[in-house]
């Protein structure tokens, strides 16, 4: 067998590994070690599987994650989604739809010092869902604005997902922390808009909620005063340049932690199960980002990304053709796999493909988590949709959640399409950096 069939191999057989419920981690090092040693010997695989644990996560720059993930943790124990939540829908909440809205729009504050779209789904589930059922929202409406507005989480920085894009491609971090927010903030408009065409057309799927005066409408603003503090000094020092994605993670996580105690929220077991649930989560993702490691060994010495980037320049395919194809790809994957799984599996085979062709790492970048995002809200195992589920309870049927995920899919094709027809959307911020 030749290296490059060798490595198509390689790539059905860890299909096969995610099939049976083996970790993507796992899979991807037994894969990548094992089809390494087949086409470079035993010994030299060996030598990888010894050297480049230490020699990957020995480096600063990946401190990032551990600690932007504390961030989340400190935010998510402070009640910073509850506050957000309670100030949005003293401005939106009087409006049709506009709880629905309001989680939206929450989702989106939320995310700015989450990274998460699980855990923003997740928060504002189990704060939006009893206020929509309240004033008696469709379940179809409710579960589905919650679903999708938590997957802003991986688009509006810090995300997760970005810094392991970043890493692998050898990316400006900030540059993609930036290129973020506005597609970000495009999203959560055209998800109000998509709420707003609903309930104009279905009045019944969301009654008004309640009248607040002006008076308490400013009240509010001055709640969440600390997340936009938060907010403004982590992403607005790294655009300044103040300081780097580790400084800024660091002290995101420092500012989360005063936000948390100030607030008479952090207690001993808040500060360990938080340290706790940030070395779980920092550990799941090294060893994803561990397991790319060797599977991108595997396929550097198997020429699969090299072959097919020469394949398809020679078909003379237009540019956005085959990036299209290859997002297309993308989203099928997000019918079946988690959001941080599809980036690390595809991204070392398609990234030289894109190189080639000249298109903007940090434009694709972007358009990877956007595909990403979709999947969180795709059937069968649209992974937010289920999170949704068991917050509702068994008196919502997943066909209920699932039907009120497709608007806001339908959406999010409309997102993607912009994305990919003004690339200026996603380069602009980028841009004022350099």
């Amino acid at each position: 067998m030749t290296p490059f069939s060798i490595g198509c191999l390689g790539m059905l057989v860890l299909i096969l590994t995610i099939c049976a419920r083996i970790p993507i981690g796992v899979g991807m090092v037994l894969v990548g070690t094992g089809g390494f040693a087949l086409l470079s010997g035993l010994e030299p695989a060996m030598g990888i599987a010894q050297g480049v644990p230490y020699e990957t996560f020995v480096q600063y720059s990946y401190s990032v994650v551990p600690l932007f993930l504390l961030m989340g943790q400190f935010a998510f124990k402070s009640g910073v989604s509850e506050d957000l939540y309670w100030a949005v829908s003293k401005w939106m909440g009087s409006l049709k739809g506009g709880l629905a809205m309001v989680t939206v729009a929450a989702c989106s504050g939320f995310a700015a010092i989450c990274g998460s779209s699980v855990a923003c789904a997740a928060t504002m589930g189990v704060v939006a869902l009893p206020e929509m059922r309240k004033f008696k929202y469709s379940n179809a409406l409710a579960t589905g604005a919650i679903a999708a507005g938590g997957t802003i989480g991986i688009m509006i920085p810090p995300s997760t997902v970005m810094v392991l894009y970043g890493i692998i491609t050898e990316q400006s971090i900030g540059a993609l922390f930036m290129a973020g927010f506005l597609p970000g903030i495009l999203q959560a408009v055209l998800y109000i808009s998509t709420i707003a065409i609903l309930v104009h057309r279905h009045p019944e799927m969301g009654p008004r909620g309640e009248s607040c005066s002006i008076k308490e409408k400013v009240h509010a603003v001055g709640r969440v005063w600390g997340v936009l503090t938060l907010f403004a000094v982590v992403i607005g020092g790294l655009y300044a340049g103040i300081f780097t994605p580790n400084e800024a993670a660091g002290i995101g996580a420092f500012g989360a932690f005063l936000l948390s105690f100030f607030k008479k929220q952090m207690s001993w077991k808040v500060f360990t199960n938080s340290l706790t649930e940030s070395v779980k989560t920092t550990g799941m993702c090294y060893m994803i980002l561990l397991g790319a490691m060797f599977f991108g060994y595997f396929l550097a010495v198997s020429r699969v990304p090299n072959e097919l980037a020469t394949l398809i320049l020679d078909m003379h395919v237009n540019a956005y053709v085959v990036l299209v194809a290859i997002l297309l790809i993308m989203v099928l994957l997000g019918c079946f796999m988690d959001s941080m799984a599809i980036v690390l599996l595809t991204v070392p085979i398609f990234f030289p493909v894109v190189q080639q062709l000249n298109l903007d790492p940090i434009w694709f970048g972007i358009l990877v988590v956007k595909v990403t995002e979709m999947g969180l809200i795709t059937p069968p195992v649209g992974l937010n949709l289920f999170v949704i589920k068991g917050i509702a309870g068994n008196s919502t049927p997943i066909q209920t959640v699932f039907r009120g995920a497709m608007p806001f899919v339908l959406a999010d094709v409309v997102h993607l399409t912009l994305l990919i027809m003004f690339p200026q959307i996603s380069l602009f911020l980028p841009s004022l950096l350099s």
